[in-house]
């Protein structure tokens, strides 16, 4: 995907901007997640950094920790993420555990025992985009993607979506919540462009 560098709204607390992958079980119960983010509350600045993050029998974690095993000394959760290229993102299930890749190269693992073994599969696979607006600030400000919309040209994608150790061929389907403030379009079976602006310029 491509690590853009949207604007969060600098005047409101608990806003973030984000593009991802998840896994989860059936019943979205259990999760693991990485991709970049805007989070001025996590990572200190407003620019694009690295995240993990899980969720166990619908119990939230913390970002790039609560359990996270470090392997990599040079690819680091919470790590600022160069604006304007493109990286790739994977999950992947190795004995038992769910391992992290950046660009191919193992960050870290959850390990399987956070959930006692019982997440070994994932039988909902979702990559998308996400604005976290504060409950006084509805509609906010605070871009997706670079703030473009996603029916725009030039606007931010997600692309190059496959699956490991399934028969299935992959086959997006693609929806906006938000569909004034933040859309999608050019939507292939691995692919789409995603963004908007929220509700304009921030002040």
């Amino acid at each position: 995907m491509e690590i853009a560098d949207p604007v969060v709204d600098h005047t409101q607390a608990d806003e973030h901007s984000l593009q991802e992958l998840a896994l989860q079980n059936a019943d979205q119960t259990s999760t693991v997640e990485v991709g970049w983010t805007v989070d001025p509350e996590t990572n200190g600045d407003y620019k694009p950094h690295l995240f993990v993050y899980h969720w166990v029998n619908g119990q939230e974690s913390c970002y790039n920790g609560c359990g996270f095993v470090q392997v990599s000394k040079r690819i680091v959760p919470g790590m600022r993420l160069p604006t304007g290229r493109s990286a790739e993102f994977s999950i992947r299930l190795v004995h038992g555990d769910w391992w992290i890749y950046y660009n191919d190269a193992k960050v870290g693992y959850f390990p399987g025992s956070l959930w006692n073994g019982s997440y070994t599969s994932a039988q909902m696979v979702t990559a998308f985009g996400e604005v976290a607006e504060n409950a006084t600030d509805v509609p906010s400000c605070t871009q997706m993607g670079d703030g473009r919309f996603g029916s725009s040209r030039g606007s931010s994608w997600i692309a190059g979506f496959h699956l490991y150790g399934s028969t299935d061929a992959p086959d997006l389907t693609v929806k906006a919540t938000s569909p004034d403030h933040y859309n999608f379009g050019r939507v292939t079976p691995t692919s789409f462009q995603l963004g908007g602006p929220g509700k304009g310029s921030c002040h």
